[in-house]
């Protein structure tokens, strides 16, 4: 009777024991599974908004070049308007300072062509001023985009950066 007496008093504490490192243990778990949980949400967050931006970054690029392009159809059609404009007064003094016939002739044939050319540059100018600013307008948005979803990334950079473990202690 003494034994199991004595075995009762040792063993009692060394159960006691083990629940409570089971119980931590399991805690433990828990804890981790939630961490994991946590962690696998946060890594499919940041894919999406990754390619989010991957994608969003060929949109801005191919805006960027929309853009450049109307810009430099819209300086080529000024430098052509110029050119014709310029055309044009040559001309005009050709015909008022020439005595030749022919000359006279051969200019009085140029100038109407070289009005309509140069209404046709204007046009085009016009029309390329509009489509610039549609080109800018579209980047501006894009860029706009962009700049949320770098945002974005930024807010969830700082939220792994304050759930890490070097940062809680």
């Amino acid at each position: 009777m003494r034994c199991v007496l004595i075995f009762v008093v040792i063993a009692v504490p060394a159960f006691a024991q083990d629940a409570q490192l089971t119980q931590a243990l399991l805690t433990e778990i828990r804890q981790l599974r939630q961490d994991l949980q946590t962690t696998a949400i946060t890594i499919q967050r940041i894919q999406i908004v990754m390619y989010r931006l991957q994608a969003e970054s060929t949109l801005v690029s191919r805006a960027t070049q929309r853009l450049d392009d109307a810009r430099a159809r819209c300086s080529q059609s000024q430098n052509q308007r110029k050119t014709t404009t310029t055309q044009i007064e040559h001309a005009e003094e050709q015909l008022r300072n020439t005595q030749n016939p022919a000359d006279r002739k051969r200019f009085e044939e140029i100038l109407p062509q070289l009005k309509t050319t140069l209404e046709i540059w204007t046009n085009e100018e016009q029309q390329c001023h509009t489509r610039e600013a549609d080109a800018d307008s579209q980047y501006r948005a894009e860029r706009a985009k962009m700049g949320e979803l770098e945002d974005q990334l930024d807010k969830l950079d700082k939220a792994l950066a304050a759930a890490s473990p070097t940062e809680r202690r």
